[in-house]
């Protein structure tokens, strides 16, 4: 088509109304658009079976030589589906220098939002406890300092009961945890870390108010044995927020941690 004649086909079209340009391709305006398939760039993580997550949280546990490099190794780990509903990870509070370490159950919708143990109600009761008797969680003297931990890292979705194999899994961290702060006393509170950690089956409400000998249940995490450490059992702080008469046991199971305090500094 020369000059002229692409001159005239355009003042045609101009004539008849034809302003807009179309493809000389036919297209199916009604069709449906193509889906295109979006590919990660990360390469997906495998979730571990509930055996080889053991085998795996035993051997980060047992590489584990500082607070630091086992916050990061449970961090890390891909061997706990509840990583993937919780917000955070729940690792500690308080001072790590402290004489007494208390481990909780599991995280709530408070800690799970902030990141920390007992973030929530019940760890602010708890803290209202423990100042009648001289101690705090951010206290700089470890000898009324108390260092807090639970036994899961995760909350489980909608704060439901662990399930045991989560437990199983966890346990090799937790079991660390306190081997590298070393406390003198461990004050477990609550149903799930008391039987976990004891290896106990009756219900909190029998095992409470009593002194235990806690050794590591986690089979093949230590070389050497660690020092047995004297465990006192507690209501969890939530628990008491439901039940609170049930308050005056707990007075009474502190006035035990006081006179086990005492007779450990004498014998120092």
């Amino acid at each position: 088509m020369d000059r002229h004649s692409a001159i005239d086909a355009l003042q045609w079209h101009i004539d008849v109304g034809a302003d807009e340009a179309l493809s000389v391709t036919p297209v199916d305006a009604t069709a449906m658009p193509e889906k295109k398939e979006f590919l990660s760039e990360e390469a997906p993580v495998a979730i571990l079976g509930a055996s080889d997550a053991h085998k795996e949280s035993l051997r980060l546990a047992k590489q584990a030589q500082t607070l630091e490099a086992l916050q990061q190794a449970i961090a890390g780990f891909e061997g706990l589906p509840l990583k993937k509903t919780a917000t955070k990870l729940v690792f500690s509070d308080g001072n790590p220098q402290a004489h007494i370490m208390l481990v909780g159950d599991v995280p709530d919708a408070e800690e799970d939002r902030f990141g920390k143990p007992f973030a929530g109600t019940g760890g602010q009761l708890l803290d209202i406890i423990f100042s009648y008797i001289g101690l705090g969680r951010h206290n700089e003297d470890p000898a009324k300092a108390v260092y807090m931990a639970n036994i899961l890292n995760w909350r489980p979705p909608g704060s439901r009961s662990p399930l045991a194999s989560e437990i199983e899994v966890s346990l090799p961290f937790i079991e660390k945890h306190i081997a590298l702060v070393r406390p003198q006393m461990l004050v477990l509170a609550g149903g799930v870390a008391t039987k976990a950690l004891l290896g106990e089956s009756a219900s909190i409400s029998k095992l409470r108010g009593k002194f235990y000998e806690y050794r590591p249940v986690t089979a093949g995490l230590f070389d050497t044995p660690p020092v047995v450490i004297p465990a006192l059992a507690i209501y969890n702080p939530a628990h008491l927020l439901n039940t609170p008469s049930q308050k005056r046991q707990v007075w009474q199971d502190m006035l035990q941690l006081v006179q086990k305090r005492r007779a450990h500094l004498i014998q120092q």
